[in-house]
């Protein structure tokens, strides 16, 4: 008897940037996620509700909603789903990194960032394990 090949799991990224989704969507996709892209955090809040995703990679500065926002928002809708969150930003101070973290975040990626580092981050959050195993 053939086993099902258990579903991949989703990775949101939510990034105004048309070339940082493009970046990232090839090198999640290479991880073996399935992957949805919005543009702001109202867009990725709507694609949550309609799938909730195992990852989220998120950018601080969009229009409409910002990170900290869309993130307070996950966790209200989430429930006992919560993805794991790396923020992705060019954001370089200590207190507002800091801040991130307080607020729930997993960890944070300075942009620009390449596929070692995305991955390695990826992995410390334990978004590879969950379904690798």
């Amino acid at each position: 008897m053939e086993r099902c090949p258990l579903p991949k799991p989703l990775c949101l990224i939510v990034d105004d940037s048309r070339i940082i989704r493009k970046v990232a969507r090839r090198i999640v996709e290479g991880l073996g996620f399935d992957v949805t892209e919005a543009c702001d955090g109202i867009d990725g809040l709507e694609q949550c509700l309609q799938a909730m995703p195992n990852l989220v990679l998120l950018d601080w500065r969009m229009p409409t909603m910002d990170g900290m926002d869309f993130l307070a928002r996950l966790k209200e809708i989430s429930e006992d789903r919560m993805p794991k969150v790396l923020f992705c930003s060019m954001e370089s101070d200590p207190r507002r990194i800091a801040e991130a973290l307080a607020a729930g975040a997993d960890d944070y990626v300075m942009k620009p960032f390449d596929g070692d580092i995305l991955e390695s981050k990826i992995d410390e959050v334990g978004a590879l394990k969950t379904w690798a195993a």
